[in-house]
Parts: structure tokens; C-alpha cells; sequence
């Protein structure tokens, strides 16, 4: 019998399951190292006194990118949870006694506008066309790519939808010039926060995540978002793929321009090709000598990277009045957030937040009559962490949530964990402590970002710091680029 190709994967994330599926299907005999206790990467879960807490990713866009990735085993997202849209979609808070929630339907979408905007729904319908353009295009004729060269985006039809798709504009213009109510223009830039830049550095081909949101919906998988990543690691146990927890990769061994060994604090696998599925500077910088690695110190030091975040999970006691699933509070100067992020890196003055309250939807996520509660800020990279300073924002958050909702909670918490950069650090060696990966601007887009390319022959990246780039959906992606790739590999060799 003709020996399986033999395949490491370094890193238990959403890029590191689908790849690993994918190659044990195609016949490569796959072995997934992790260095946490368990599969998904950021998107583990903390479980304490019948709470469940999903700790990283909390929404769920884009569905058909999970569907088509089942479908390649044949199977469906709803062979695994159940899969409920959220109506509204979520709510934003502006003031006291000032919000909207997102309607769920286009109708209700375009009434909405015309309500904060008369004659707006057809500026509307217009961005929408725009972006249901470039979100087509992108998913069909980008994200695919694994963007080795420029030459792959040579062709006459992306040239043609480079110029529909706004590569050279920017959001804060596209959004401000047809639509003039604030609201509005904070709701749809809402997205850019989650790709790490501000609207005035993000391409206008980023509108393609508000179709995302808008258009195809905001979802939650019943049970939690870590059900996608039970769903995953089945499929690949199913296909053969062995899972090795609590166990950090040290280094990669080369020898004649091969990943001979990866090197762990629990032994050395040895294997025909590697996958970096950890973070990509990390691997680059601390796990390879110094000839082996693709950039040098510079250059990761020249990043722009996405933010960081400072997260509470709660437990309390009492059911909350006036919460959705979502919430958004934009009572505060969005732009000076962002250039607390971006421009002039510092700890924010007046931040805007995130509440993520799980158990509205799913009862199963907290014991009875108790409610699952996030807190979400983020934060500039590389910045001083120290409980002191959590607690201090915690105290923030508690006052702001409490004037804007009228939920007072301080004296029902039950308990509350707060994670930020330093605990980036410790359990994913999350560069600068970023939480979301490197910013989409448009020097870091596509062939522009980290390669999935090593200069040893066997070893390729994947996962958020390279392309298609950061969240759930691009990482699913990642891992199907670079499984093909080494097929491509395999059939040459």
C-alpha cells in the first residue's frame, strides 16, 4: 500500500480544522498540534457555575461560506446546530432614549432610512447593488486566491471589477456622500471596526461586509459559536485527523530547506509537509532560525495591526430589561475612539463598547432566571495592561450600560473574567496582543499581506494574518487555500 503523504499542522483554529479536513480527505494522514486545551483558537469557551461563554467570536455573518464548506463533505450547518437569524439583527445605542435596531428584512431596512432620511431607501438600494457586487466578485474571484504574486489579479475580467469594486476609495467617503444623517453613517460604518482600520483607511470595497450584515443577516448557532467549531473538528475526526491538545510547538527544525522535525514540549513530529496555523509572527520570528524566516523584525514592527480588546464575560443573577443579542453603544465620538486606536495609540477617554447578552436568544448559555453577558472595547495593540486599569474601564462600562439601558447590575454579578493583550499573549503569542489580525487597509490587502509562502519548501502559513485575512468566514478560507495548494504541491511531487 502506497504511504499517505504525512502532514503537521501547527494551530487548532478555524484555518487549521478546515485545512485539515480538506487534506486528510484528499488521502494526507493529518495530525493537528494545539497548544490550549482544546480545538478553535480564539474562539475557545469558559464554562463556570452553568455558564458558557463563547471568548472570542460572537457573530455570525456570511452563512454561506460555512454552508459551502460543508457541503464539501456533505453535509449542512444544520446536520450540527441549529441555525436561528436574529430579528433585529442588534441594536445601537446613541444616548439615553436613542437607538435603533436593525430590522432583520429589507423592507423594514428601507423604512428605517426613510424614516432618519427621507428619499434615502434609494441611496440605500443603490450601496446595497454596490456592495452585493463586490461581495459576488470578492467571494468568487479574490478570497480564493493565495496571492503569491500579483500576476494572479492580472487578468482582463478583475480589471474590469478592481474599478466596480472601489479598491482606491475609501469608506468614510463612499458612505458620507450618499447618506447625510449621522445615524446612518455610523451604521454602516459599524463593520470597519471589526477589520481594524479606520473608515478613512478602509476601501470602499469593504461596503461588501455591509451586505453581509444587512443583506444576508446576522445569525447565532443554537447551543454557541464554538458549536462551528465542534462541527468542524468532527468532520475532521471523521476523515481521519488526529488531534494532539496542550502541546506547544517549540520550533521547526530545517535541514536542506525542509520543516524536518516540529519540535514540542511533549516530543518531535516529523512529516512531509507543515501548516502554520499559530500566529504567523510568532512562528515566523520565534520558531524558525533566522535564515528560514519570510520578514524581519522591521517589517512585523511596521504593521498596521487591527485592535486589541479588553473583554469581560459575566455571570448575573437577574434577567436584563431592554437588550438584545447585539449591542452596540455609540453614545460616545466614534472618530476619537478610532484615533485612539489608530493615530495617537492610548487607552480610550470616552470608548465605544460592545454588550453581548447570549442568553436572550438561548436559554442553554445560563442557568434559569440568570443572564450571560460580554463586554466589548476595543483597544489599541501593544498597550500597558494591568488589572488596575481593567477595572477601572469595568467600573466605565457598568456606569455607561447603566444610564443608557437602566439595567443597574452592579449588585447581581455573580462573577466576571476579564481578558485582554497580555492574555492575547499568553495563549495564542497574538502579536502586539492584537485580537483581530493585521488592518485591511489597502496596503495590506490581498497579495500585500504576509504570505502564505515560507522560504522552506514544505512549510506554508494560513489563518487571519495572512490572506484572505481576519474573522470567521476569511480563516474558514484560509484553510481551504492552503489545502489546496499543498494538493498542488503533492500532484508535483
Amino acid at each position: 500500500m502506497e504511504k499517505k503523504p504525512t502532514v503537521t499542522i501547527i494551530g487548532a483554529g478555524f484555518a487549521g480544522l478546515a485545512a485539515a479536513a480538506l487534506l486528510a480527505k484528499d488521502g494526507c494522514d493529518v495530525t493537528v498540534i494545539e497548544k490550549n486545551e482544546m480545538a478553535g483558537g480564539r474562539a475557545r469557551t469558559w464554562q463556570k457555575d452553568g455558564f458558557l461563554f463563547d471568548m472570542g467570536p460572537s457573530w455570525y455573518w456570511m452563512p454561506d461560506v460555512f454552508e459551502n464548506y460543508y457541503q464539501i463533505f456533505d453535509k449542512t450547518a444544520a446536520d450540527f446546530y441549529e441555525l436561528k437569524r436574529l430579528s433585529p439583527s442588534y441594536r445601537i445605542y446613541f444616548g439615553k432614549n436613542d437607538t435603533i435596531d436593525v430590522p432583520a428584512t429589507l423592507d423594514d431596512l428601507y423604512a428605517l432610512f426613510e424614516k432618519l432620511e427621507p428619499s434615502s431607501s434609494d441611496n440605500l438600494k443603490h450601496f446595497l447593488d454596490q456592495a452585493k457586487y463586490k461581495y459576488d466578485v470578492g467571494m468568487n474571484e479574490y478570497v480564493f486566491k493565495p496571492s503569491h504574486s500579483v500576476m494572479e489579479y492580472f487578468d482582463p475580467r478583475l480589471a474590469v471589477s478592481g474599478i466596480k469594486l472601489q479598491l482606491l476609495g475609501n469608506m468614510r467617503k463612499h458612505v458620507h456622500q450618499l447618506f447625510k444623517n449621522e445615524r446612518l453613517r455610523k451604521l454602516l460604518e459599524f463593520p470597519v471596526l471589526f477589520l481594524g482600520a479606520t473608515p478613512q483607511n478602509t476601501p470602499a470595497l469593504y461596503s461588501l461586509m455591509n451586505y453581509a450584515d444587512l443583506v444576508l443577516g446576522t445569525w447565532y448557532p443554537m447551543g454557541g459559536m464554538h458549536k462551528i467549531v465542534t462541527a468542524m473538528q468532527q468532520i475532521a475526526e471523521s476523515e481521519g485527523v488526529k488531534f494532539i491538545f496542550d502541546t506547544e510547538v517549540t520550533k521547526i527544525e530545517v535541514k536542506n530547506n525542509l520543516a524536518e522535525y516540529v519540535i514540542t514540549d511533549k516530543g518531535n513530529f516529523k512529516s512531509d509537509f507543515v501548516v502554520g496555523n499559530a500566529d504567523y509572527q510568532h512562528i515566523d520570528q520565534h520558531l524558525f532560525d533566522q535564515p528560514y524566516r519570510n520578514y524581519s523584525k522591521k517589517y512585523w514592527d511596521e504593521r498596521t495591526m487591527a485592535p486589541s480588546c479588553l473583554l469581560f464575560y459575566i455571570g448575573l443573577n437577574k434577567k436584563l430589561d431592554n437588550i438584545l443579542h447585539h449591542n452596540l453603544f455609540f453614545d460616545e465620538n466614534f472618530d476619537q475612539h478610532a484615533a485612539e486606536i489608530y493615530t495617537d495609540p492610548q487607552w480610550p477617554t470616552k470608548p465605544l463598547f460592545y454588550a453581548c447578552c447570549p442568553s436572550v436568544t438561548d436559554p442553554g448559555v445560563a442557568p434559569e432566571g440568570c443572564e450571560n453577558l460580554f463586554f466589548l472595547v476595543p483597544l489599541a495593540p501593544d498597550l500597558e495592561d494591568s488589572e488596575s486599569k481593567r477595572e477601572e474601564y469595568f467600573n466605565l462600562l457598568l456606569n455607561r450600560f447603566k444610564n443608557l439601558t437602566g439595567n443597574d447590575i452592579n449588585g447581581n454579578i455573580l462573577f466576571k473574567r476579564s481578558y485582554a493583550m497580555n492574555d492575547f499573549i499568553e495563549d495564542y503569542h497574538a502579536f502586539k496582543g492584537n485580537a483581530y489580525g493585521l488592518a485591511n487597509t489597502l496596503k495590506q490587502t490581498a497579495f500585500l499581506k504576509p504570505k502564505m509562502k515560507s522560504k522552506v519548501t514544505n512549510f506554508l502559513y494560513t489563518g487571519q494574518l495572512t490572506v484572505p485575512g481576519p474573522g470567521v468566514p476569511p480563516a474558514i478560507i484560509s484553510g481551504q487555500v492552503v489545502a489546496k495548494e499543498i494538493k498542488k504541491k503533492l500532484k508535483k511531487a
